[in-house]
């Protein structure tokens, strides 16, 4: 069912399928919900919702948890992740009053959150809070979106539980009783695995059998220990001391520790622990990376601007730094657009951002990697509104000049990636994002710096700007046939993507985006594969030309 503010929306025509980065599992919780019922407490229901081609498609949702303000749902909503598309979710939660489906006129919104998958993937767990329509507040209630990267050794696993002489906990009747899986993290959080079934009026129950993958119930990791609590079905959710820590084996909730029960309470027992199916030998290889500490996705790139002379003067219409007060030019619109699905990676969203090929104060004297901002000492902007903000401000400050040397900012940046490799083991990937528009003029030194670079954590994005002849970019890109230093060295991995933005003037940002980081995810997975045989790291202040590669 298709949902845009609370009307039926039509479906979106098909696209092009996109490479799935991996999938990703996300568990919602709620606090301090709006109490809609005059009698009880709300019965909460959350709605996924995905924007596509601007309109909200419902992707799934959640259990109706009954009479709780406070609901932890058991429900483990999958979602297909791309790195270099920015995919928007809308989580909406309802009180249900059972009668009609959920999300109708006759259920009770008690709040909404929007962020994006990359937000949620980079933070792993978001708390936000709760809003009604017109963006007012839904008083102190709030939404936590817990996000796991399913692992490439994912399979499923099959359990069925069973319990005998339970308490009776209710007065006129006997309990119906349900259980609650939870995985214990290694930092002594748990998750909610998986909530069976309420067995009315039964005090020894048998569960129907359930299938749950391997990741969600132990992260892929056979001794991770699970807890499993019992619970009657009058109430939610279900007491936190009724049974110890147990293995996910098919002895999980024996014997063991019960004897610190209470005399007549009984624990529940598996009576079949078994694999549902295989595990898929043939997964993506970049997910199966993440456990050996594999970064993904990279932090926002550092963004490199041609400021030659070749561009025009920005004072002229005609030039590819013209500020147009009424729509951005080039650089601006292919800075935003890599640039905002870059920021949701990093907590503090900020951009080193460098320029090369101009005069610059106050001596004016050429420079090929100057900060932008102004401030040798720390070249960071605050988001890319930031980048934007201080791209526009440099402009009337210096003098396009030249020539089109590219090979030092990738050397500067290569630097920095090889003090991160000797002192971090690589736990940070760096994206250096050039934006220029013509012919490179130092070709030699540039592919040797790319060289030198490919056995580093890093990769190199070109957009091209304008309508020169970018013949030597697509000889950089490697595409058509390996890059080799002057000297015949090979590169070791291909680790630059080049765009020509004249080919995206009349497609959608997002389809610019889409393109230049397709190959980024590949890049990453290689440069790890290759990591058994780390380079020979220089010092960070080793002059560019005795950057070395591995013996």
């Amino acid at each position: 069912r298709a949902t845009a503010a609370m009307g039926e929306a039509p479906e979106p025509s098909p696209q092009a399928p996109l490479a799935v980065l991996s999938k990703v599992e996300l568990r919602v919780s709620c606090k301090h919900l709006l109490d809609r019922d005059t009698l009880n407490k709300s019965d909460p229901c959350v709605l996924l919702l995905m924007q596509s081609q601007g309109q909200w498609m419902e992707v799934d949702r959640s259990e109706i948890i009954k009479s709780n303000l406070n609901p932890v749902f058991a429900k483990i909503f999958t979602v297909d992740y791309y790195f270099e598309e920015v995919q928007k979710l809308r989580f909406e939660v309802y009180d249900s009053h059972g009668h009609a489906g959920v999300g109708t006129h006759d259920d009770d919104f008690l709040g909404g959150m929007e962020c994006t998958v990359g937000q949620i993937v980079a933070q792993k767990r978001v708390t936000k809070p709760l809003f009604l329509k017109y963006g007012k507040f839904a008083g102190k209630s709030t939404i936590t979106v817990i996000s796991e990267e399913i692992s490439g050794n994912n399979g499923y696993v099959e359990l069925a539980f069973r319990a005998k002489k339970l308490d009776d906990k209710d007065l006129f009747s006997k309990s119906d009783p349900f259980l609650e899986i939870y995985r214990i993290d290694d930092d002594r959080s748990e998750q909610l695995v998986y909530r069976t079934e309420v067995v009315k009026n039964n005090l020894s129950p048998i569960w129907e059998p359930f299938k749950v993958s391997l990741n969600s119930l132990c992260s892929c990791e056979e001794k991770r220990k699970l807890r499993v609590r019992k619970g009657d079905g009058d109430t939610h959710p279900c007491p936190r001391s009724t049974c110890p820590p147990a293995s996910p084996r098919p002895r999980m909730g024996a014997s063991r520790g019960a004897s610190r029960l209470p005399q007549a309470a009984a624990v529940p027992r598996c009576r079949r622990a078994r694999p549902a199916e295989p595990p898929d030998p043939s997964r993506d290889m970049l997910v199966a990376l993440l456990a050996v500490g594999g970064p993904l996705p990279p932090p926002p790139p550092q963004v490199a601007i041609d400021f030659t002379a070749s561009n025009g003067d920005p004072r002229n219409s005609c030039s590819l730094h013209y500020i147009n007060p009424y729509q951005p030019n080039e650089y601006l619109k292919a800075l935003v657009a890599v640039g905002e699905i870059c920021q949701d990676y990093d907590s503090d969203k900020k951009f080193s951002a460098l320029g090369f090929g101009a005069r610059i104060p106050p001596k004016y004297e050429v420079s090929h990697d100057f900060a932008i901002n102004f401030n040798p000492d720390n070249d960071e902007c605050e988001g890319i509104q930031g980048v934007v903000d201080s791209y526009q401000s440099c402009l009337p400050k210096i003098q396009l000049y030249g020539p089109t040397n590219v090979a030092p900012i990738i050397s500067k940046v290569a630097r920095v990636a090889a003090n991160e490799e000797r002192t971090k083991e690589a736990s940070q990937y760096f994206i250096l994002l050039i934006l220029t528009d013509g012919v490179v003029t130092d070709m030699a030194d540039t592919r040797e710096a790319i060289v030198r670079a490919s056995y580093l954590p890093m990769s190199i994005i070109i957009v091209g700007v304008g309508n020169a002849d970018f013949t030597d970019m697509q000889i950089l890109d490697g595409d058509d046939g390996v890059l080799r230093s002057p000297k015949g060295e090979p590169v070791l991995r291909d680790i630059v993507q080049f765009v020509p933005f004249r080919e995206f003037k009349n497609a959608s940002p997002t389809a610019l985006a889409k393109c230049v980081l397709a190959e980024v995810p590949k890049q990453v997975v290689e440069y790890y594969s290759y990591k058994a045989f780390p380079p020979r790291c220089p010092q960070p202040d080793t002059p560019d030309s005795n950057l070395s590669s591995p013996q």
